[in-house]
């Protein structure tokens, strides 16, 4: 499958690669000829994805997994390194939000959104990190997002728990840095995936108004958004680590 080199010989685990984001940077991985571990909720949608890279010549593991239950995220690493020997990269992808007014939230939704956006990062890298430092090298980023750096309107637990995932992702580079392990973050903004149409369903005025805001006028694509995360797992991002880059069409400017 490959038509580059850019991430030959190095397996990669993504999680929530089932669609979206994930499954872009997921392919890109599998293309520039990484083995890659395609962790998702949905084993319909990892079994998927799955065959599209080893349809083309690739080389690719489908698990299901729950980034929430910290058990279940250990099974997975486990089955990565059966199956591959080794972890080189970690995109910490996956995720969730339901956008509501923070007063009309609840404990439940609380707990979903801090358990899949923040307890979820840590659970991948906590599994993770060791078999990087017995290895002396390793590449993590996760996928945050723009509303944890600026804030969103409707999204108040998820913005904390993106804001939580920053500034852990930083604290982690610093205590990894010399291991030889990279630890940076990639921030969307509006991205046209199933995510966006499930939290803008109800909330049409609202998303038309933050799209007329965005300098670039209009939502970013899944690619756009897995080219900075393959960026930042390559080589290319060697002298880079605890850093947050974003990827909105201007929408913040920090």
């Amino acid at each position: 499958m490959s038509s580059n080199d850019r991430f030959q010989g190095k397996t990669a685990i993504v999680t929530g690669a089932g669609s979206g984001v994930g499954r872009a940077i997921a392919l890109g991985l599998a293309n520039g000829g990484a083995g890659v571990v395609i962790a998702d909720l949905s084993s319909e949608r990892a079994e998927g994805v799955v065959t599209e890279i080893t349809s083309s010549g690739g080389s690719a593991l489908a698990v299901a997994v729950d980034v929430a239950d910290a058990p279940g995220v250990r099974e997975m690493i486990a089955k990565s390194i059966e199956k591959f020997g080794k972890i080189d990269i970690l995109i910490s992808n996956a995720g969730w939000d339901k956008v509501m007014p923070f007063v009309e939230t609840d404990e439940s939704l609380w707990d979903r959104v801090i358990d899949i956006n923040y307890r979820g990062h840590v659970a991948c890298a906590h599994a993770t990190v060791p078999h990087m430092i017995e290895a002396g090298s390793g590449k993590i980023v996760f996928i945050a997002s723009d509303a944890g750096r600026v804030g969103s309107s409707g999204e108040a637990i998820y913005s904390g728990a993106k804001g939580a995932v920053i500034a852990f992702s930083k604290a982690l580079a610093r205590e990894t840095a010399r291991k030889g392990i990279n630890v940076n973050c990639v921030a969307p903004g509006l991205t046209d995936t199933p995510m966006l149409a499930q939290v803008s369903e109800g909330n049409e005025k609202l998303m038309g108004a933050i799209i007329r805001s965005i300098p670039l006028g209009r939502v970013g694509t899944p690619q756009e958004v897995a080219n900075a995360a393959l960026f930042m797992a390559s080589s290319d991002a060697d002298y880079i680590t605890g850093q947050t880059l974003s990827v909105n069409g201007g929408l913040s400017m920090i």
